[in-house]
């Protein structure tokens, strides 16, 4: 079977072209291939599919083997893969995910994808959509107390569940700690992505991710939207702001006209291998 390693600001992944190769247990498959010390390592594993409403289909798995049901770093390597190895000409695709049908418009340089503007669709404020107990609809700035700490957060869904909380400080969270609890805890019935932020401007934060299901991360693309939509609710940020991940930079977009995020950022391809 080959594979190819990719990662978008490191939240990097294993891809695999589902056109010629076929994964008969995918997430006993995304546990094994994604081990760090005993696999190839990865915070996730991507298939990319046929499809018959759009023009690929992505489907991912965590790296615990759970699946995920969006991922704008993913979706931009696959992007980068689908065009690279010529399985299309075309420059702006549209891609079946489990949240939804998502579009993308890829930059090309020197022949190959280098990255991508992706259209995230609408952001799910809703607490039963999201999901996240609560007795009120929208889930703003609200109490959340672990380890005996409270802190406030802001609950959105970009395709799988995240809570943001906004802080002075970010650096010295033990998110192994932290994150864990917060991922697990009791008001998110489908566990949840955490973001810790902290606002150095108006167009501009920074932020730490706890990933469901795979741990810190260099990178999200889904909670990077998540946040700039939570700063946005608590009047923050503007509605276009550059996210600095661990990573590196993304750029986000709100547009509030038609109620759709946009997500811009590279993708980058590690190596090619066979299993």
């Amino acid at each position: 079977m080959i594979f190819t390693k990719m990662h978008g600001l490191g939240n990097d992944y294993v891809c695999i072209n589902c056109f010629r190769e076929r994964v008969e247990d995918p997430s006993g498959f995304a546990r094994t291939l994604c081990d760090r010390h005993y696999g190839i390592g990865a915070d996730g594993l991507i298939l990319i599919c046929p499809s018959k409403v759009s023009d690929f289909k992505m489907e991912i798995y965590n790296s615990d083997g759970s699946v995920a049901g969006m991922c704008g770093n993913g979706i931009r390597c696959l992007g980068k893969y689908v065009y690279d190895y010529r399985l299309t000409g075309k420059e702006t695709l549209s891609i079946e995910t489990k949240s939804g049908i998502r579009n993308m418009h890829l930059h090309i340089q020197d022949g190959k994808a280098c990255g991508a503007m992706v259209d995230m669709g609408v952001p799910r404020l809703n607490a039963h959509s999201i999901p996240i107990l609560s007795e009120k609809d929208l889930v703003i700035n609200d109490p959340i107390e672990v380890q005996k700490k409270n802190y406030r957060m802001t609950g959105i869904s970009m395709g799988n569940p995240h809570a943001v909380i906004f802080l002075e400080e970010i650096n010295g969270i033990s998110l192994e700690e932290t994150g864990r609890e917060l991922e697990f805890h009791p008001r998110f019935p489908e566990r949840a992505n955490i973001e810790f932020c902290h606002v150095t401007a108006r167009d501009r934060m920074e932020i730490r991710v706890w990933e469901r299901g795979v741990g810190e991360t260099l990178a999200c693309g889904t909670g990077a939207c998540a946040a700039v939509v939570a700063s946005v609710l608590n009047d923050l940020t503007d509605e276009e702001v550059i996210v600095k991940l661990l990573g590196g930079e993304l750029s986000v977009r709100w547009d509030r006209k038609v109620n759709h995020v946009f997500l811009e950022g590279p993708a980058v391809k590690v190596f090619d291998g066979v299993l």
